[in-house]
């Protein structure tokens, strides 16, 4: 028996190679598949099945471009429907990898089709539980994420989840090893813990949710408090349902150079989004104007989906040698409209004597003595609510990233003023700078270390916000 976890950080994802006896299966792909293959090749195994614990809602899977490349079985629980040839397993069908057995636990709740896949080794021990989203190390999957033309409420899939808890998992031994498809960090859940696997023994002890005394307070505990989801979601469970275009024509048509002039007419097109994904650091320094700005250091892929649209083409400015990493990622959350990258990137621009932008990084001992001696000068920070709630400086404007999609959010803010803009660490605020700066406002500073180094000052005055708090 061997079993990989393969976990990608930038989208808290995890999918999971499992082989017995020349035989392997893959749980929950990305939609980048050659690891997969790389790993079946190198073990010299084929792979027979793709277990998909639900329609995944915060990034494109690779099931069915694993599918063509292997003839593997797409295996979805119980309820599923797709517009592509799959195996809609019954609860309690089992399976076999070699040696092994995997049995179909059917737990709706964070989606009506989730179902978990519990592995049985050689001897017919139950060894470990491959939980999707429905159970995480120290939390649940959300339960709010419906889909359109559903009558049922969040309540209503919060109990089911409850129900699949209490029945299915529940009776496992402590010692079953739980596997879920996230870590921390994700987005499909509340508040997941800092480990990327448990035992339903931890999980009893340990998780929050799964305290609760009775089926109405597991529903008030998971729903209580529960951030709204970023809005790729929806798009990508459809993708996910209806199927999407190879990766490989994905690349071909974004892995194309495209010179300086022919980028700067492209650049003008309104319709064309530039998306520049070098470091943070980089881009304050220098950019083509009017690109937006997420760098491939942080967590880049979601925030292309929950920022961009997914129905305008997209021209890239990347490192050197980065430009197939940015497309792929891109890719992972369902963005497929990339039509090439800047050619010699930025560098090329710059000795081309083409007009660049750039935006002010200031030290946030700066900011603290610009503030009594300024009055046009307006803090905006761009933390989570919650966050800014926490802490956050007197009279600073809360303008949360999320929100940022919606040029509307920004009509408090004038275009004479002196815009000082801060999230925790840097790397969000330098994506809403550029945001601004696309809509029109240029007196934008970027406050280096965000609050994280602005609340370390001397005599910093720090507000906090009960109301945002509860």
């Amino acid at each position: 028996m061997y079993i990989k976890q393969l976990y990608t950080g930038c989208l808290s994802e995890a999918a999971y190679y499992i082989e017995s006896r020349g035989e392997a299966a893959i749980i929950d792909p990305l939609r980048d598949i050659d690891v997969y293959l790389e790993l079946a090749n190198e073990r010299k195994a084929k792979i027979k099945y793709i277990f998909e614990t639900h329609f995944h809602a915060d990034f494109v899977s690779g099931h069915i471009d694993l599918s063509k490349a292997t003839d593997a079985t797409i295996i979805y629980g119980p309820g599923t429907e797709t517009n592509f040839p799959v195996h809609i397993a019954s609860d309690g069908e089992k399976f076999k990898i070699g040696d092994l057995t995997i049995e179909v636990m059917h737990t709706p709740g964070h989606t009506l089709e989730s179902s978990c896949y519990l592995l049985k080794d050689e001897d017919g021990k139950d060894h470990c539980v491959f939980t999707g989203d429905t159970l995480f190390a120290g939390d649940v999957g959300r339960p709010d994420l419906a889909q359109k033309g559903n009558e049922l409420t969040t309540d209503d899939l919060a109990g089911m989840m409850y129900d699949s808890l209490h029945k299915k998992l529940f009776p496992l031994n402590d010692d079953v090893i739980v596997y879920p498809a996230h870590g921390p960090g994700s987005s499909c859940g509340k508040n997941l813990g800092p480990n990327t696997y448990s035992t339903i023994g931890e999980e009893k002890e340990y998780n929050y949710a799964l305290k609760a005394a009775n089926r109405e307070e597991f529903i008030k505990t998971v729903t209580d408090g529960i951030p709204p989801p970023p809005q790729y979601f929806p798009i990508n469970a459809k993708i996910n349902k209806e199927g999407y275009d190879s990766l490989e024509n994905v690349l071909a048509n974004g892995m194309k150079p495209i010179p300086v002039a022919e980028f700067r007419e492209l650049a003008k097109d309104d319709n064309v989004i530039v998306l520049d994904t070098r470091r943070a650091s980089e881009f304050t320094a220098g950019f083509v104007p009017g690109s937006i700005s997420i760098g491939l250091e942080g967590r880049f892929a979601e925030w292309a989906g929950s920022l961009l649209p997914f129905d305008q083409p997209f021209v890239l400015v990347t490192e050197t040698g980065k430009e197939k990493e940015s497309i792929i990622r891109l890719a992972r959350v369902g963005f497929d409209k990339m039509q090439g990258y800047l050619e010699g990137g930025f560098e090329a621009w710059k000795k081309s004597g083409e007009e660049i932008d750039l935006i002010i990084d200031v030290e946030p001992d700066e900011l603290l003595m610009d503030i009594p001696f300024d009055k046009n000068l307006v803090v905006v920070d761009v933390r989570r609510s919650n966050e800014y709630g926490e802490g956050h400086l007197k009279d600073a404007v809360s303008l949360p990233l999320n929100d940022m999609t919606d040029p509307g959010s920004m009509a408090n803010l004038g275009e004479d003023q002196n815009i000082y803009v801060h999230c925790a660490g840097g790397y969000r605020s330098v994506i809403a700078s550029s945001l601004l700066k696309r809509q029109g406002f240029h007196n934008i500073r970027n406050v280096l270390g965000g609050w994280n180094r602005i609340k370390e000052q001397e005599k910093v005055e720090i507000i906090k916000e009960k109301s945002v708090l509860n």
